[in-house]
């Protein structure tokens, strides 16, 4: 079946989401849920890389029915893997479903049949598809980080609420055993009140600490990149040694595309810690690195957050760090000597430590690894509750038929990537610490920030609730 390019006009898409928000506001509690039993109808946007196992992992199992998906790149060139080879792998694994490069197209065509959407793009289109999925009066799973700015965040947590979908975040690691058990630890007082937390990547692994490009090159065939670029502003595709610069990777590193490597990994390195501690909004965010670039997030940083102390917290205030890159060819991370590791052994690569009065909670990103009490380099006898694995991918698709709810839905999902994001906007001011007032959306002390709350879309682009 050949691709369908994008043939819908402006004018056609907007009347058609205007008139499925109307019924949205008349049948809110109810459009498009399968009933139980009844396998949803779901689409994709973005089945390359991420893309390709959200819909494969929603979908598995005949739990769902793929009727359609959507990729701006309709060709290989993702990856080794065949599951990374985007249109292709999609078009004959589900060779009955419809495909297109522009999925307001495919929106228009088919959202009157759709009962979900999996939305797997670069950052700077989380938001704007999942604004108009909600407003159809879809359940959406979104890739984390949920969305690139604070505002469209906002707006994402408010609009599904009003719209009453089912919504799910993709760190999967949040419905991880191991998760769940760091916060029945740290809840239950296994090392006691906690006076610090610390949080690291080892990432970037893309570009991150340069300038753009000179120049432009020839856009790969199987490429519409306009459609790629979509509410970004308009810039020439460029490729050194036949690499893209932005596409179909390196797009991480760019401020108008992506959200560094906090933005990649602090969605699910961040969330057992703000989980399991019970705060919310950041009060102060400072940056330490390198002078920032125009357009790239810095080569490494330390994010130091600062939150209103909860009850599992030993005072007034708790701070939580993040660490990222390398300082001089060495992992920044936090003193190992916090850990209080046995002898030899090293922090791992991507994790969270918590320092309690009794002891510290080491656990190693991902989920998998059951957390550590460990006190004096010794690890320490504590009773690790048992959890069952929850599927985090078939928990949403399973939540549209009204069976179970999400755990990680846009009212969890939207404030944790605000804090993400207040980090992303940290890095921009170097010495400086930003007094954040959640609110009213906006920085109170530094107001050149607050240009960085929300920014603009390419004309002919705009979103109702984002623009």
């Amino acid at each position: 079946m050949p691709s369908r390019r994008h043939t819908v006009s402006r004018r056609k898409f907007l009347a058609s989401t205007t008139a499925a928000m109307a019924t949205v506001t008349i049948l809110r509690s109810g459009l498009l849920k399968a009933a139980p039993n009844d396998k949803p109808n779901i689409a994709a946007v973005g089945v390359g890389g991420k893309g390709w196992s959200d819909i494969t992992e929603t979908s598995k199992g005949d739990a769902a029915h793929v009727v359609a998906f959507c990729d701006v790149e309709t060709a290989g060139g993702r990856g080794k893997k065949k599951s990374s080879s985007g249109f292709g792998a999609a078009a004959e694994k589900w060779p009955h479903a419809v495909r297109y490069t522009d999925w307001r197209e495919m929106l228009d065509k088919e959202g009157k049949k759709l009962n979900g959407l999996t939305v797997s793009t670069p950052d700077h289109m989380h938001a704007p598809v999942t604004m108009t999925a909600i407003q159809m009066g879809l359940a959406t799973y979104t890739q984390k980080p949920l969305t690139r700015t604070l505002h469209e965040a906002r707006q994402l947590r408010l609009a599904a609420k009003k719209a009453g979908v089912v919504t799910q975040m993709g760190n999967q690691g949040h419905s991880s055993a191991g998760y769940r058990s760091l916060v029945q630890l740290i809840q239950n007082g296994a090392i006691g009140k906690v006076k610090e937390a610390h949080t690291w990547s080892n990432r970037p692994s893309w570009p991150q600490g340069i300038d753009r490009p000179q120049g432009s090159s020839t856009i790969p065939e199987t490429l519409n990149w306009d459609l790629w670029l979509g509410v970004a502003h308009d810039r020439p595709y460029v490729s050194v040694d036949g690499v893209g610069v932005y596409c179909p990777f390196n797009w991480r590193g760019w401020y108008d595309f992506g959200a560094g490597a906090l933005g990649d990994m602090g969605c699910h390195i961040i969330d057992p810690v703000y989980w399991s501690l019970g705060v919310t909004a950041a009060t102060k965010v400072s940056y330490e690195g390198p002078t920032p670039k125009p357009e790239t997030f810095p080569a490494w940083e330390t994010i130091t957050y600062e939150f209103a102390g909860t009850k599992y917290a030993s005072g007034p205030t708790i701070q939580v760090k993040w660490y990222d890159g390398k300082r001089d060819g060495v992992p920044n991370l936090p003193p190992a000597s916090l850990a209080q590791l046995p002898a030899g052994e090293k922090l791992p690569p991507n994790g969270c430590l918590l320092i309690g009065e009794k002891a510290v909670l080491l656990c190693e990103h991902g989920g998998r690894y059951t957390p550590r009490v460990l006190s004096q380099g010794e690890v320490q006898p504590v009773s690790i509750p048992r959890l069952e694995e929850v599927d985090h991918y078939l928990q949403w698709t399973n939540a549209i038929r009204g069976e179970g709810k999400t755990t990680s839905n846009f009212d969890y999902a939207g404030p944790l990537t605000e804090t993400v994001l207040l980090g992303t906007v940290a890095s921009r001011f170097p010495g400086q610490t930003l007094e954040w007032d959640s609110d009213k959306l906006r920085f109170t002390n530094v107001s050149k920030a607050n240009d960085y709350v929300k920014q603009p879309y390419r004309k002919g682009w705009e979103v109702s609730g984002l623009s």
